[in-house]
């Protein structure tokens, strides 16, 4: 059974030329679960995967795995199962022909091209050209890719992307039966709801920074059921829940009200005049209090001073030139401007892609 291994970040900051893209950030993953991996667009989750994977070098601070950087592994693709883009498959090439090039060139048996198609199940695709999957089948791809190695680390950039309701909950089930098998899960969403159904674990980054650590129970609790209101004139809805009192917080659609009975905020409502299209009383939404943390409306309490670090795990011997399958070149262009958007862009700056990235299998 592969081992899963921690995954630290101490004082990680990455500059791109005045541009400070990951700032001091500080935080561990755990083996044994699924951690999610949140923050707005533009705020640092990818970059600092690819700092943790080598694809990017750090201006200070270290990402181990393990207690060992990326480059220290003797057998990455055995050691860590990474996919942090789902299109970087050769249009013309079938999907078995994408994996048996990996397993051959990282000396792995060639009947683990079968066994990780079947496992996310796309075994009756094996022989189609990749130009032809959609990109829910792109991303079952990349899956299968990360678990050739069998490794006890997996770390995931927008799994569910692409995905349809039965895929997503296909994934869900499987990446909890990963963690449960002692593996280490890192998951980097945009898609709240689904998160909140799968992760037990968060780390949460805003400009760089680490705003969030812990488990969801912790920051999600009995504490934040609320009430959730609509109304086709929002603005007159707005005016009246001023006008009351009422502090509220905007969403997609309509507002969550906390600290307030549906029946008195129904009443409000229709003294004002306003007819209303919805009015629920609801559970914890991990999009609001996410968002909370984001704006600093939400601060997490000061926790103890992490320990010193471990001495590494054993994995194996450091090598002075690590055999890596995918490019290492390190990207130092500064990044485009930051998107303030949250929750529904996906984070995908273009100033963190590797430079040479022919030395990817795939």
């Amino acid at each position: 059974m592969p081992e899963g291994h921690l995954l630290e970040f101490r004082g990680v900051t990455k500059t791109f030329g005045a541009v400070r893209a990951v700032d001091d950030f500080t935080a561990r993953v755990e083996p044994g679960r699924v951690t999610g991996f949140l923050g707005p667009n533009g705020a640092g989750k990818t970059t600092s995967l690819r700092i943790l994977l080598a694809l990017v070098r750090a201006t200070s601070g270290s990402a181990t795995i393990g207690g060992r950087r990326y480059s220290e592994l003797r057998h990455p693709l055995q050691t860590v199962g990474a996919a942090l883009e789902a299109s970087s498959f050769h249009p013309g090439r079938t999907a078995a022909g994408h994996l048996t090039v990996a397993v051959q060139a990282a000396g792995l048996p060639r009947g683990r091209v079968d066994e990780v198609l079947g496992l996310v199940g796309l075994a009756d695709a094996a022989g189609r050209k990749v130009g032809g999957f959609s990109l829910g089948m792109r991303q079952r791809l990349s899956l299968a890719y990360t678990l050739l190695g069998d490794p006890g680390v997996l770390v995931l950039d927008e799994p569910a992307n692409g995905l349809d309701p039965e895929g997503i909950k296909w994934l869900r089930g499987f990446l909890g039966q990963l963690a449960g098998e002692g593996r280490t899960v890192l998951v980097s969403s945009h898609m709240l709801a689904e998160v909140q159904q799968t992760v037990s674990a968060l780390l949460v980054i805003s400009r760089g920074r680490l705003v969030y650590e812990g488990d969801i129970g912790d920051l999600v609790g009995a504490d934040d059921v609320a009430t959730v209101i609509d109304a086709p004139d929002r603005t007159a809805l707005a005016n009246a829940l001023d006008a009351a009192g009422i502090a509220y917080t905007p969403l997609r659609s309509g507002f969550t009200v906390r600290g307030a009975e549906p029946a008195h905020l129904g009443a409000i409502a229709a003294a004002a005049g306003v007819a209303l299209s919805h009015l629920q009383r609801r559970g914890p939404v991990l999009e609001e209090v996410v968002l909370e943390l984001v704006n600093g409306t939400r601060v997490q309490a000061p926790t103890p001073a992490a320990p010193a670090a471990p001495a590494p795990d054993p994995l194996t011997p450091p090598l002075t030139a690590a055999a890596v399958p995918a490019a290492t070149a390190p990207e130092d262009a500064e990044p485009g401007v930051e998107d303030a958007e949250y929750i529904h862009a996906v984070e995908d700056d273009p100033s963190d892609t590797v430079a040479a990235e022919e030395g990817d299998p795939r």
